[in-house]
């Protein structure tokens, strides 16, 4: 596994704390270090996307609450709603490649989410992608050779 992926579902996990003791913050974000061992590049990127969402997280979620028409980001499980939050941040700060920020929220959703939320993730964030005109080229369809069924952040049955 990489760094970055890594670096991730650190994110996501440190996130993921933040949910459920919500003054945390900081202090959260150094307890969690305490208790685990990382590289230094895992946990400065963890530690960079995990304040990224903080600062900008109404930002993040006025835009995802602009794709996900079908799902208000209550409504989401925690897992996927702070996987969106964290793809969304790499999507604007363009510094990956929108496939691989995709590919990799989908690969996280895979291991931390429910059984439909790979697919509930690429919904959206292809939405996303899209309004941010940051669209892998030719689509996610071309990329994966089938069509996800979940157009504009609608769950596939």
């Amino acid at each position: 596994m990489g760094l970055r992926r890594k670096a991730r579902e650190a994110a996501l996990q440190l996130l993921y704390q933040l949910e459920f003791e919500p003054g945390e913050g900081e202090d959260g974000r150094r307890k969690y270090w305490s208790q685990r061992r990382a590289d230094k590049a895992v946990r400065e990127y963890a530690d960079r996307l995990f304040r990224t969402v903080l600062e900008r997280r109404e930002e993040v979620d006025a835009l995802l609450r602009s794709v996900s028409r079908h799902w208000r980001l209550e409504r989401m499980s925690v897992v996927d709603r702070n996987i969106l939050r964290l793809a969304s941040v790499e999507l604007l700060l363009g510094e990956a490649d929108p496939a691989v920020v995709i590919d990799e929220a989908i690969e996280v959703a895979r291991t931390y989410g429910s059984g439909e939320s790979a697919a509930f993730v690429n919904g959206i964030l292809d939405a996303l992608s899209r309004k941010l005109g940051r669209s892998p080229e030719g689509g996610r369809e071309k990329i994966h050779g089938k069509k996800t069924g979940t157009e504009s952040g609608k769950k596939a049955d």
